[in-house]
């Protein structure tokens, strides 16, 4: 195996790269300015010294505690919680949502040997016990494992008397009933809203 067919076959590691898109970065690389393809290898082999789990909430930081959980204009009774870091950039770039977070770090997957406690949910059930949060709501994916995680945290959660909701789920905006899942469809009609 030589040079070009390594750094493919690494390339094509990575999520939703395939071979033949991992061969078209690598010939990319291959014609890329010199200074830019070495900042670039020198930004992938510092990230994993540079970024780190916030010790709060667990999103990626350079800085600890993260900018989300060092804001002191962020509504400090609210915490959404999330399966993955990047999840907390995906809702916080919304503008929709100005509380913290809280990343789990994955979800239970009995089937991949991951239970309650692989994930984050002790830190969790540790900062609503603090007495500050009032809500926190769960936004785990709509999946059998994402749902089975949100049940589960309902549950731990219930004797500390905070309120727990869920993220609706649903109709896609510009969705066509057409193509819809039956497990989508049945969600749409028992969060149906009055307008």
């Amino acid at each position: 195996m030589n040079a070009i067919d390594e750094l493919t076959d690494s390339f094509s590691r990575l999520p939703g790269i395939g071979k033949k898109s991992a061969a078209r970065l690598v010939n990319y690389i291959l014609k890329a300015d010199n200074l830019w393809v070495k900042r670039f290898a020198s930004q992938i082999d510092h990230l994993q010294e540079i970024i780190k789990p916030c010790s709060i909430c667990g999103s990626w930081t350079e800085n600890d505690p993260c900018p989300i959980c060092s804001d002191p204009l962020r509504d400090r009774s609210v915490i959404c919680v999330v399966e993955q870091p990047q999840d907390v950039n995906t809702i916080d770039s919304s503008r929709e949502f100005n509380g913290l977070f809280h990343v789990l770090g994955g979800v239970i997957a009995p089937l991949e040997g991951i239970g309650p406690s692989q994930l984050r949910i002790a830190g969790l059930v540790e900062r609503v016990k603090s007495g500050t949060i009032k809500e926190v709501i769960l936004a785990t994916n709509p999946t059998v494992e994402g749902d089975t995680t949100a049940m589960y945290i309902q549950r731990v959660l219930a004797p500390t008397g905070v309120k727990v909701t869920r993220l609706a789920s649903g109709l896609p905006v510009g969705g066509d009933l057409e193509y819809i899942d039956k497990l989508t469809l049945a969600r749409s009609f028992r969060g149906r809203s009055s307008f």
